[in-house]
């Protein structure tokens, strides 16, 4: 995250009153106003950075870490049934207070949290980057952690190495047969590596390749058809950067390299944002939302969200700029460059 932040992301928010309805609990959205304040459904603005969204059981769970004014506070969890209305569904994996000698023991690191569901061991499965208390970004290591429900409590299981590579920012994909893969920044950031998990997803197979060696970060990847397209950012810090995106036939590689997605105002710094998750829309075939975060570094509870859709043809992906817009908007419509 932070050395390991700064890209795509999409920020869903609304503070215009034309477009949201404020409510006795809160404030009720129809619509995305990306990098705008986005509070949840008792009023709160929303605290999940560097995060990913899961469909279950009729609903989105957005797992996100919990922010303060620059400590890291564990994952939160949010539900919708909409995308635009989020509640607040608690804590979902907490540091260890307990014990000074946790590897999640209270002041370490938990960034990039990311979650599935695994059918055959019915545990719901969440990965995490994790730095050790004390330690900085040093440890540079992979967190597990598993509860019964996807809202948790998770209880954490390991952190590790990856087959004893380094690894920082991440993100899990599930294939269309079930099997998961962890995606990681490793040796500093300049090495991009994909490892397949095990049929539990608690631990990495020896399947773990180096995908390219380009200081890229941030990974947020989607499958369209028959090919895989992986979005990354640069490495500067928490300062945003420009956006890249690569395509192959298979997630072991090898990857092309196909240019910047974005289109629009500060396209060449992503929005202001930096990618973290691209979500496959639930009952919109081939539709996707591409996820990011607008870094605060001042205070990083009040980083915003930047959530935007993701349009497709030809190999060719865009990420277009709106200050608003909605769903509805993405019936009917053949996916292509600028739609």
């Amino acid at each position: 995250m932070k050395n390991l932040f700064v890209c795509l992301f999409f920020l869903v928010g609304i503070t215009g009153s034309c477009l949201a309805q404020n409510t006795k609990r809160g404030t009720s959205y129809d619509r995305f106003s990306p990098a705008a304040v986005w509070t949840d459904t008792k009023g709160e603005v929303i605290n999940a950075h560097g995060g990913g969204v899961i469909f279950d059981n009729k609903k989105y769970y957005w797992f996100g870490e919990k922010r303060g004014r620059g400590a890291s506070e564990g994952v939160n969890v949010y539900s919708s049934s909409d995308l635009y209305n989020w509640t607040f569904e608690g804590l979902a994996l907490a540091p260890d207070d307990a014990d000074p000698e946790s590897d999640i023991a209270r002041g370490c690191i938990m960034e990039r949290p990311k979650v599935l569901y695994n059918e055959k061991t019915k545990k719901y499965v969440m990965w995490f980057h994790l730095e050790l208390k004390g330690q900085g970004y040093k440890a540079a290591r992979a967190g597990v952690a598993i509860s019964d429900n996807a809202t948790g409590p998770y209880k954490f299981v390991s952190s590790f190495r990856p087959n004893g590579n380094m690894s920082r920012d991440m993100t899990l994909f599930k294939d269309d047969n079930g099997d998961a893969y962890h995606i990681y920044s490793s040796r500093e950031n300049y090495d991009l590596r994909v490892s397949k998990l095990s049929d539990d997803y608690l631990t990495p197979t020896a399947q773990d390749t180096l995908l390219f060696s380009k200081h890229r970060e941030a990974p947020a990847i989607f499958r369209y058809k028959d090919k895989y397209y992986l979005v990354t950012s640069g490495c500067t810090g928490w300062a945003p950067n420009k956006a890249s995106v690569h395509v192959s036939k298979s997630l072991f590689g090898p990857w092309q390299y196909i240019g910047d997605p974005m289109i629009g105002p500060q396209s060449e710094l992503t929005f202001g944002g930096q990618s973290t998750y691209v979500l496959p829309i639930q009952g919109k075939k081939d539709q996707f939302i591409f996820m990011a975060d607008k870094w605060n570094p001042k205070d990083l509870k009040d980083s915003r969200y930047i959530w935007l859709p993701v349009s497709i043809k030809d190999d060719a992906v865009q990420i277009k700029w709106q200050d608003q817009w909605d769903l509805k908007s993405l019936n009917n419509k053949r996916r292509s460059p600028g739609s």
